[in-house]
């Protein structure tokens, strides 16, 4: 019979304790899943059972009213969903293009000024003009305020996410490559396209879902400059929503009226803030699949050498 080697040893995981990570990791899953069943279970539910009972997975009554409020503004919703998917779309493959060129060209060793590239890009991380600084520039110096184009431009590099390319690129692709390549008589548009675009798939797909997110769940922008109702995305809708909703129930309240409170009454509130939530979180939820199996690999480049 053949002993087992020590390293087989060591990979091995005892019985007793592979159930107990089964056994964490699954309530782990569980505080993750379970509130995300409460956000859609209490945007079905009506104002009085979630008065009466609380969040609870089981209300006392079901209802549409919050979505029914969502839809009322009609076109307004899906042209708010056709904005924020234009740019989150375009402004995404904007961003890892303009991106990943910027880290391709740090991380040659070679390159003459990569140190200093890389201390500028450093350098935009610790100092910042501010907001004030941002408008003025925007919108008096780029006029590009009420338009698509403040929602790629501004957003357009971010130097964590360039240092995490680069990163990967150092980490993952050796220099002999690039060198071997320019032997060939590889130029360097031709290095990036067909050896570090095809070798930088789950590092573009990493950066790609964080700059997803981020681009979705921006409201800011959309408030702070966009008066075109066509241009409102998503989140500054919804936002706008629960302010308008907000308002009219400060307003009746203090008017007391028999109308002021019918109004009050009608007026959905929790529900309404949880059907905001599916509305947003569900697009999301449906594109994460598509990056999983390169943001795995991302995570974990370079933890196993060959």
């Amino acid at each position: 019979m053949s002993k087992k080697s020590p390293i087989s040893k060591f990979n091995q995981i005892p019985r007793g304790w592979d159930a107990f990570f089964m056994v964490i990791l699954l309530l782990v899953s569980l505080f993750m899943l379970v509130p995300l069943a409460l956000v859609i279970i209490v945007s079905f539910s009506s104002e009085s059972s979630i008065a009466l009972k609380g969040y609870s997975l089981v209300p006392l009554e079901w209802t549409l009213q919050g979505y029914e409020y969502l839809f009322k503004v009609g076109d307004q919703v899906f042209a708010s969903y056709r904005i924020t998917i234009i740019h989150t779309a375009l402004g995404t493959v904007m961003s890892l293009f303009v991106m990943s060129m910027y880290a391709y060209v740090i991380a040659q060793r070679n390159f003459r000024h990569r140190k200093f590239f890389t201390w500028f890009l450093f350098f935009t991380m610790l100092f910042s003009g501010g907001l004030v600084p941002h408008y003025i520039m925007n919108v008096r110096y780029l006029h590009i305020d009420n338009s698509l184009w403040i929602y790629l431009l501004p957003s357009l590099v971010s130097a964590y996410n360039v240092i995490i390319l680069r990163t990967f690129i150092t980490s993952t692709i050796p220099d002999t490559l690039f060198e071997a390549a320019r032997i060939d008589g590889a130029n360097h548009f031709r290095i990036y396209f067909s050896i570090v675009l095809p070798l930088f798939k789950a590092g573009i797909a990493t950066i790609a879902l964080f700059n997803v997110v981020g681009r979705w769940n921006d409201w800011f922008t959309g408030m702070l400059y966009i008066k075109n109702p066509n241009l409102i995305p998503i989140q500054t809708m919804l936002k706008n929503i629960q302010d308008n909703i907000e308002f009219l129930k400060q307003n009746a309240e203090v008017a007391g009226t028999p109308d002021g409170l019918q109004l009050l009454n009608s007026l959905p509130d929790q529900n309404l803030r949880m059907g905001c939530t599916v509305l947003v979180i569900v697009p999301i939820l449906c594109a994460y699949p598509f990056f999983q199996r390169y943001f795995v690999q991302g995570l974990t480049v370079g933890s196993v050498k060959g």
